[in-house]
């Protein structure tokens, strides 16, 4: 298994994982879409390899907190954030099992932590909020996605722990405020 940063030659393979996972329950987003999410931000969009086949993908972004893409809309403009926004993780049916997700997840996380991000957010969909919850992340009930990502989608987030001691910052974890000047498009 290797993970590294999504190639031109990989769209085939993550529209694919992201159809099989999520079309049958209506939150499949198309190849546009996502693209626009890796371009928003290359560095912190991984796929996971097993061999020659691509096993697994991560699509994150910066987006303030408390806000989250459109699945409706491709990404137009590149926000500014200190908090990363992990919009999908997704890993082929009979790869899972295997602590796959959590590897991908690691290295966001460390991705996130050397590149001074301060959070990470995600949506919950299709009851992964257990998931989520055991992998450090806090759901905010307050904030309400909309419908087009399920009747059963939780907000969730959690501090990046800091890069050279792996505790979290109390001044990065996440509150119900505006956002910053600089966090906006």
């Amino acid at each position: 298994m290797r993970i590294r940063h999504i190639a031109d030659g990989d769209w085939d393979a993550v529209v694919a994982l992201e159809a099989g996972a999520y079309t049958d329950d209506g939150l499949s987003e198309g190849r546009a879409a996502l693209r626009s999410r890796a371009d928003a931000s290359p560095a912190t969009c991984f796929v996971l390899d097993h061999g020659d086949r691509t096993a697994g993908y991560l699509l994150a972004l910066p987006y303030p907190m408390f806000a989250f893409p459109d699945l409706d809309r491709a990404e137009e403009t590149v926000m500014r954030s200190r908090n990363l926004h992990l919009h999908d993780l997704v890993v082929a049916e009979e790869f899972r099992g295997r602590g796959l997700a959590g590897a991908l997840l690691r290295r966001l996380t460390s991705t996130a932590a050397s590149t001074g991000y301060g959070t990470i957010s995600l949506i919950a969909v299709l009851g992964s909020d257990t998931f989520w919850t055991a992998n450090g992340y806090r759901a905010h009930r307050e904030v309400a996605p909309p419908a087009s990502y399920g009747a059963d989608a939780v907000y969730m987030s959690r501090p990046v722990p800091d890069a050279r001691t792996g505790s979290t910052n109390p001044a990065h974890a996440p509150s119900r405020r505006a956002p910053l000047k600089d966090e906006v498009g």
